[in-house]
């Protein structure tokens, strides 16, 4: 058995776990070899390979980022991309392929599968928001880091009464803003999937000072859109980017809301506030416990699922067990932040 892997999109912690899960049980069990390629679908469309064993692998568990490299590249935006991928993967004699990624990444594995290219997904991203599996490895860990800055950012506020906005990434989903939220004990919550306006924001802000609590923590998702609701408002509204353009699957570049809406907190409200913008500090550094765990389960099913021959299929988290799931499946929609979880943490704004 001869497995091709690759890491594509953002990095993000335990992705070496899961590299390391391919190579431990491809070669210990089924006696096989596993090629890697460099950064992601690049790798393959350049051939750029190298062969990964034992050694290659050890010590690797705990180190956050990924052996292999990675990009955002999007075959199908290269002229004759694809056709190199199918001739990349029989030249080097493979028998399968594991693409791990998130929905860029595995949207392109879903349809290079429909085409004939024996392929397996994990589902990879800090965002959790792919749909068909409960997590997603290395959004445990940026939960985590999220949530430390937020019990951090709680003793400032206190001490100088601020309003401190915290803004955390996500995209289009506000999972790791209202688990770190709920974990941090922050003062409200701001999301994609909940539409909000200033002037909630600011009643929140004007209850909390009526009982003494003279500083509040918003936590507010990257992807959640800037509301507009007075004249006296500048700031335009929608989804705030960071720069202009988009990248090769068509994504803006997300960023800047926490700014925007500290400006228009204080401006409304009088009281002095600050921002603090996490960014890539969530996707870097060891992973946790969970992560390294989840991701080590993930490697070892889709190693397994390659012998089985079981193509077409991504990996996934359900309950406590890890099912096979068909990979069309987990790249139609995007799994958003339900009601409940939401509701939970509504309890607990103000």
């Amino acid at each position: 058995m001869r497995v091709g892997v690759f890491t594509g999109g953002g990095d993000c912690p335990g992705l070496n776990a899961v590299i390391r899960a391919i190579v431990r049980r491809t070669i210990g069990k089924y006696g096989g070899e596993v090629v890697g390629f460099k950064y992601g679908w690049a790798g393959m469309i350049d051939e750029k390979s190298l062969p990964l064993g034992i050694d290659e692998v050890s010590g690797i568990l705990p180190r956050g980022g990924t052996i292999l490299g990675t990009s955002r590249t999007n075959p199908y935006k290269i002229d004759g991309a694809p056709q190199k991928i199918h001739q990349t993967f029989k030249k080097l004699g493979l028998d399968g392929l594991i693409a791990v990624g998130g929905e860029d990444t595995l949207g392109v594995a879903c349809r290079l599968f429909e085409e004939g290219l024996p392929v397996i997904g994990i589902p990879k991203t800090i965002d959790n928001d792919i749909s068909g599996t409960d997590y997603t490895f290395g959004f445990d860990t940026a939960v985590h880091i999220a949530t430390e800055a937020i019990d951090r950012l709680h003793t400032t506020a206190e001490s100088h009464n601020r309003v401190v906005v915290v803004e955390v990434m996500g995209r289009h989903t506000g999972w790791i803003a209202v688990k770190a939220g709920i974990a941090g004990g922050a003062d409200l919550i701001l999301i994609p999937e909940e539409p909000f306006t200033l002037s909630e924001i600011c009643e929140v802000i004007d209850r909390r000072h009526s009982r003494g609590k003279n500083f509040s923590i918003l936590v507010v998702a990257e992807g959640a859109e800037f509301p507009k609701d007075g004249e006296d408002d500048c700031e335009e509204s929608g989804v705030v980017v960071s720069r202009s353009g988009t990248d090769a699957f068509g994504h803006v570049k997300l960023g800047g809301i926490g700014n925007k809406l500290a400006r228009a907190v204080e401006k409304r409200t009088g009281y002095e506030t600050r921002v603090s913008v996490l960014g890539y500090v969530q996707r870097g550094g060891t992973p946790t416990a969970f992560d390294r765990v989840l991701g080590t389960r993930f490697g070892v099913a889709a190693a397994d699922l390659v012998h089985a021959g079981q193509f077409g299929k991504m990996v996934s988290l359900q309950g406590d067990r890890v099912i096979p799931i068909e990979i069309e499946h987990a790249t139609k929609n995007l799994k958003r932040v339900d009601s409940e979880l939401f509701d939970v943490a509504r309890t607990f704004f103000g």
